[in-house]
């Protein structure tokens, strides 16, 4: 079967998920400068929130990929520029999963419990520990940056593809883009 666009569930989890990391990259950018106090504390139960949110709807987003094949690039895309995007697409997912984990281990070896929306206790992944908690702080930190500059690629790409290639893939995900065909 051959898919032309993602279905309108992948889309909704693709812009969901998109739309809280969004949220979630500023907002950790600012809560970790900001001094003690209720906001910065406030600010890192929302990011937590946040977070554990996007593990979640990566988890189904990722059940959902697995059943629902994905629409076949451009027979005009080298395929060098096919391997690239899967690999750039799988180490999106595993970010998706890997940084929400890792701030949640982060969070625990420090010694702060996550209450997912004030109102869920999650449980605490492993023991608090000073070294592990420094260990997933630096891992968290460096899986953002790997996953803002692995957005840009993609970003980038997708752009290229729209404005240069003038292919419909950026219409895949945003149906109304797609260019008519005589």
């Amino acid at each position: 079967m051959n898919v032309v666009n993602y279905t309108r569930t992948a889309i909704a989890f693709h812009w969901l998920i998109a739309l809280l990391i969004l949220a979630i990259l500023p907002l950790g950018m600012v809560m970790t400068e900001l001094d003690l106090s209720p906001l910065k504390l406030k600010l890192y139960s929302w990011h937590k929130w946040l977070g554990v949110t996007v593990f979640a709807l990566a988890l189904l987003r990722i059940v959902w990929r697995v059943t629902h094949a994905a629409p076949a690039a451009p027979a005009s895309m080298p395929a060098w520029q096919r391997k690239v995007a899967a690999a750039l697409h799988g180490l999106l997912y595993v970010l998706m999963l890997a940084l929400p984990l890792s701030g949640w281990l982060m969070s625990s070896a420090k010694g702060f419990q996550t209450v997912w929306f004030g109102v869920l206790p999650l449980p605490d992944l492993i023991a608090k520990d000073e070294g592990l908690g420094a260990f997933f702080e630096e891992t968290h930190e460096a899986l953002v940056g790997l996953l803002l500059f692995l957005l840009a690629i993609h970003v980038g790409a997708t752009l290229k593809h729209h404005f240069i290639d003038r292919d419909d893939i950026a219409a895949r995900m945003l149906p109304w883009l797609a260019r008519k065909r005589s």
